[in-house]
């Protein structure tokens, strides 16, 4: 494909990195060091304006417009354009962060020329939302409209499911355990299989099937799961205010903010009735103490700084904090936060690069979430009367090895697939992937 990314930026520069293996990826960006740098990869990298229409029929013929430069209507505006030039057949995606454009992670805008809008910030915030909601997990992927749910847990000593073939337990009744990652090997498991203590394991299971899954795969954490939970947010810029909208509203928590900028406090404070927000410097140690953060379950830090969230996670952890959360603008720096001592590092970029890689692998991709970690993704497939995995039991097909179907959506239905079940048409179908599998995921779903 020929790909235009608007943005040289870490967002820009990652999706050029990720798309010029196998793609003619051009970056356009107005910061000559930003352009120097895109240089460095194999892709064709110029100083110059997004929205200038000009610029862009220079470059015609190109395939995906991704814009994902700082301005919102920059890149609103660029896509506009591209889509125009190219007669409405390039796909294109916007990314933006202000509330007046988009109200949800991932959302469409055709009237504006925009096919895929993506909120980064508010998709992080959902994303903390919902690992706050569940005990133990350390990652939460929502699919299907939120009919699904995508939960890794790790399996602590304590855990009575340690060292049991899958095939006595009967999981398939609330879940799917579509992998495990043992070190550095992923496993897709079969009925022979176990768990040992600090393997990752992904379920994937129904939302309505949420605290069963919780009670099995976290069950020491049963009891605490049942208090009012106290969090210390720390930073209200636009992740920290997009996730306290959605804890404000949460009779189950007593939520704390801190934020270090006093206009910005006056703006939220009528917004968020239910918070205590509180105008200070979370760097500070002493006002640490004061509000209570070793005596809380959960610290937050999303502010915009890697150091001032690093630094106060751990300050709270050593005054006793049960979880602590940190936002990085590095994707690369996670490993590093989790290192030192960080419960769960996230960064804001990923469902930008998702929504890439769904558009060029496959037109049967509902949606995709990238597990790094693990080598893998997991897939929402569409199912058309087309496809050729429609109409025949599972078991009878040659499924790839390196892949599973861990769940299947029938209108309102939420199936637990085995190997009798079979596909039809208009089925939305999750499946757990390793890279290998996905040329031949395709070809089932073409």
């Amino acid at each position: 494909m020929k790909v235009i990314v608007i943005g040289a930026g870490e967002v820009g520069y990652n999706i050029a990195k990720v798309m010029s293996d196998k793609n003619d990826v051009i970056v356009i960006d107005k910061d000559a060091d930003r352009v120097a740098r895109a240089n460095e990869l194999d892709v064709q990298a110029i100083v110059g304006n997004g929205a200038n229409a000009d610029l862009l029929k220079e470059l015609a013929g190109f395939d995906l417009f991704v814009a994902v430069s700082n301005h919102d209507e920059i890149n609103i505006l660029s896509c506009l354009a591209a889509k125009t030039i190219s007669g409405g057949k390039s796909k294109t995606i916007a990314r933006v962060s202000h509330p007046d454009y988009i109200k949800k992670p991932v959302s469409s805008k055709p009237e504006i020329g925009v096919d895929v809008m993506v909120c980064p910030e508010l998709s992080l915030a959902s994303e903390i939302s919902e690992l706050l909601s569940i005990r133990g997990a350390v990652n939460v992927e929502v699919f299907a409209g939120g009919k699904v749910e995508m939960i890794e847990f790790i399996i602590s000593e304590e855990n009575s499911l340690i060292g049991k073939p899958f095939k006595d337990l009967h999981l398939n009744q609330c879940c799917t355990v579509s992998a495990i990652l043992r070190q550095n090997d992923v496993i897709i498991p079969n009925g022979g299989s176990f768990l040992m203590p600090s393997d990752h394991v992904f379920i994937i299971c129904r939302t309505d099937d949420v605290d069963s899954v919780e009670s099995l795969f976290s069950p020491e954490l049963e009891e605490s799961g049942k208090k009012r939970k106290k969090i210390l947010l720390i930073g209200c810029g636009d992740v920290g205010f997009y996730l306290a909208g959605l804890l404000d509203k949460d009779p189950k928590i007593d939520l704390k903010i801190i934020e270090r900028d006093e206009e910005r406090c006056l703006e939220i404070v009528d917004l968020l009735p239910n918070s205590l927000i509180l105008h200070g410097d979370a760097t500070d140690i002493d006002l640490l103490r004061e509000e209570g953060a070793g005596y809380s379950n959960t610290i937050v830090a999303v502010t915009d700084s890697d150091e001032t969230n690093l630094l106060c996670c751990l300050v709270a952890k050593h005054f006793g904090a049960k979880k602590i959360i940190a936002r990085t603008t590095h994707p690369d720096y996670v490993p590093v936060f989790e290192m030192v001592g960080v419960d769960i590092a996230l960064s804001a970029r990923n469902v930008t690069i998702n929504e890439v890689l769904r558009m060029t692998l496959s037109t049967s991709i509902e949606s995709l979430r990238a597990l790094p970690h693990a080598g893998s993704e997991i897939l929402e497939y569409l199912a058309t009367d087309k496809s050729k995995i429609v109409g025949m039991p599972l078991k009878n097909l040659e499924f790839p090895h390196d892949a599973l179907v861990s769940m299947i959506v029938r209108g309102d239905e939420q199936i637990i697939p085995n190997g009798n079940s079979v596909i039809l048409p208009d089925d939305s179908v999750i499946i757990f992937s390793k890279p290998e599998a996905y040329s031949q995921l395709n070809k089932l779903f073409k």
